[in-house]
């Protein structure tokens, strides 16, 4: 069976090699990093005026060898057969450089845009632009392309400090360079923690005034944020100008070309030389391949092995004794006791050497297997952020299942917010802070972590306050594990609390990270007015008792323009702007619609920068009985009661298609 795949493969790439050879002789230019065929200034016909206007016009682009700093305008033709083009190189290459550059620009390009009258594109050294229009000395900021680095920046909220300083810094030198010379800077800046190093560069055409060129620089720059949001670099490339960061040293610092760039000084031989080692590859594919084939069961058997072992090893380090945690918590005492909800009680802790804990004793109920729990343990203890709360270890003895949390001393926000003497504790500035560290967290657990989890139950008694009254998110017993890729899930077993729960969540049972946004702005609301989402507001008819509920209630007044009534009058001397800020955005959360709500990396944006526009919000999902997604007041449990009863329902109401395994 091997001899004959191996046969089947080898006349695979042979075809593969064929056609590796017929590519690397036809199309020898790399594609362009960003490219634009503009159709709306007309086209073109084979063999026009225009068409060899534009050929001799390119051919001829960089032949005067009196410009050696990157930048050639020229025009050749008349009246409607005029084509006026820009060639613009990077500021820290060579002439040479520049020179192939272009022309491999200038090759490509019209092939790509083959009848275009206008058209645009770049790599990382140069850009060529050509149009029927003229183009010279005029600020143009579209199209553009931006384009940012994958990788998230570790302390973002300096990162994003240090970058704006820096890019502030080039505009200004950049916009202030004489015109005989490229509009360029290139510099780099450092931020304190974890000694992260940025390098950015900017560059304008040099046509451009002074005034155009900052402002050209300003625009590209505010387009960062939108972009590039805490990512170690990204790009902004526009018709007039261009922006770059990285977290390396991606520009020269002399005019020399490192042999980086050195290499890149004829495309068309990188082309080359890359299809002769596509031929090499290839033929070291197809003597070792069968050898692969035999082996490689064996190889993802031992890796499969070695990971388990990890794991195992892992969940090891993180188990306790059961009488270390009882001794700790002095037998589960009443006294230690914080509080209980669906799931267990939790009790405070002290070990040996001194470490106060936080202990959830789970239920004895819960139908959970010793694999699953093992399970939930090890992709908790991989959940690492300083706006959740960490898991110390566990313990599985018998029937006895214990979470051994961090110990975090000021109770949760419900203790503060729903308490009239209590909330006077909070501050605007508080609650500020409160809102922004929830978003951090369920950022990282969207988007940030190595897993993508959708917590199902975010609401003010899960969000717990350090010393420092900085929010932790806790409580995964009902936080789901999906794929990265994944956008949604779908269950029979409907948990969590009711007024938090999406509408698509509580009638159908699909769940997505926009069902934890929808309880994100549940959460504002409640912060906001100092009222529980569960609770009854206004009586609107006696006949038909029927009640408005917290959302309703703000969204009328939303409407009718009178939202400072929601607003909690302990906050009504704090700053307004923000305040309105987060209803508005706590009101985009709740829309009904899960393709209206914000995700949140852009709701981030939204509390961090004013800069950033909000839409108006639609009218929100309701509770009260009659209308879509929503559930009458009276079926309406606590939500320690309701989790109870989900809860207690969840091990009786198991879907065959459904592995338990993913829940946290």
């Amino acid at each position: 069976m091997a001899i004959v795949s191996c046969k089947l493969l080898f006349s695979f790439y042979s075809f593969l090699l064929l056609l590796v050879i017929i590519v690397s002789q036809t199309n020898a230019q790399p594609d362009f990093i960003y490219r634009f065929c503009i159709n709306e200034k007309g086209n073109y016909t084979t063999n026009s005026t225009y068409q060899k206007n534009l050929n001799t016009l390119l051919s001829n682009l960089t032949s005067n060898t009196q410009i050696n700093y990157g930048f050639y305008n020229f025009s050749h033709g008349q009246n409607n057969d005029k084509v006026n083009a820009i060639g613009l190189c990077r500021g820290d290459v060579t002439p040479e450089v520049c020179h192939n550059c272009l022309n491999d620009s200038r090759l490509l390009l019209t092939k790509l845009c083959p009848n275009q009258k206008e058209a645009m594109a770049g790599y990382d050294l140069c850009m060529l632009r050509y149009s029927n229009r003229s183009i010279f000395g005029i600020k143009e900021d579209s199209p553009d392309y931006p384009l940012s680095n994958p990788d998230n920046a570790s302390e973002a909220d300096q990162f994003n400090q240090v970058l704006g300083n820096l890019m502030r810094k080039l505009k200004k030198k950049a916009a202030s360079s004489d015109s005989s010379t490229l509009k360029f800077a290139a510099d780099s800046d450092s931020t304190d923690m974890n000694f992260q190093t940025i390098y950015g560069l900017v560059q304008c055409t040099p046509d451009l005034s002074s005034q155009d060129c900052n402002d050209c620089l300003e625009a590209a720059i505010s387009e960062i944020p939108t972009c590039c949001y805490k990512k170690v670099g990204g790009r902004v490339n526009k018709p007039s100008c261009n922006i770059r960061y990285e977290n390396y040293r991606f520009y020269n610092l002399t005019s020399h070309g490192s042999p980086q760039e050195k290499c890149k000084s004829s495309l068309s031989t990188i082309a080359i030389v890359v299809s002769v080692v596509a031929v090499v590859v290839v033929s070291a594919m197809l003597s070792f391949f069968c050898i692969y084939l035999m082996r490689s069961k064996k190889k993802i058997k031992r890796e499969e092995i070695e990971h388990e072992h990890d794991d195992i090893e892992i969940v090891e380090s993180l188990q306790f004794d059961f009488d270390t945690i009882q001794v700790a918590t002095n037998n589960f005492s009443e006294d230690n006791k914080l509080g209980h909800g669906g799931f267990g009680v939790v009790y405070q802790g002290k070990l040996a050497n001194g470490q106060v804990i936080a202990v959830k004793r789970l239920s004895k109920g819960s139908g959970q297997g010793d694999r699953e729990f093992k399970n939930e343990v090890l992709l908790l203890a991989k959940l690492q952020h300083r706006n959740l709360v960490k898991l110390h270890g566990f313990c599985l003895e018998g029937k006895e299942r214990l979470l051994i949390y961090e110990f975090v001393p000021n109770k949760s926000l419900d203790y503060f917010i729903f308490d009239p003497i209590k909330r006077t504790q909070l501050d605007w500035e508080r609650l500020y802070n409160i809102i922004n560290g929830i978003v951090r967290g369920l950022l990282y657990l969207h988007e940030d972590s190595r897993l993508r989890i959708i917590h199902r139950d975010l609401k003010a008694s899960n969000i717990l306050l350090d010393n420092n009254m900085n929010p932790k998110i806790s409580d995964f017993g009902l936080a789901r594990l999906i794929l990265v890729g994944q956008t949604q899930g779908n269950t029979e077993k409907i948990v969590g609390t009711y007024g938090y729960m999406a509408p698509e969540y509580a009638m159908f049972g699909k769940f997505s990270i926009k069902s934890d946004v929808f309880s994100f702005g549940v959460l504002i609301i409640e912060i906001i007015t100092g009222q529980k989402v569960t609770g009854i507001l206004h009586e609107q008819s006696t006949e038909d008792l029927l009640m408005e509920d917290l959302l309703s209630f703000v969204w009328r007044n939303w409407r009718e323009g009178t939202i400072i009534n929601i607003i909690d009058p302990l906050l009504n001397s704090s700053s307004q702007k923000e305040i309105m800020r987060c209803i508005q955005i706590s009101l985009l959360c709740v829309q009904e619609k899960v393709v209206e709500r914000p995700t949140m990396a852009t709701i981030a944006r939204m509390l961090n920068s004013y800069s950033v526009s909000l839409p108006l919000p639609l009218e929100p999902a309701s509770v009260i009985a009659g209308k879509p997604g929503s559930h009458s007041i009276s079926d309406m449990q606590s939500g320690e009661d309701s989790e109870r009863i989900i809860r207690s329902s969840q091990s009786k109401n198991i879907s065959a298609n459904e592995d338990s395994s993913d829940e946290l």
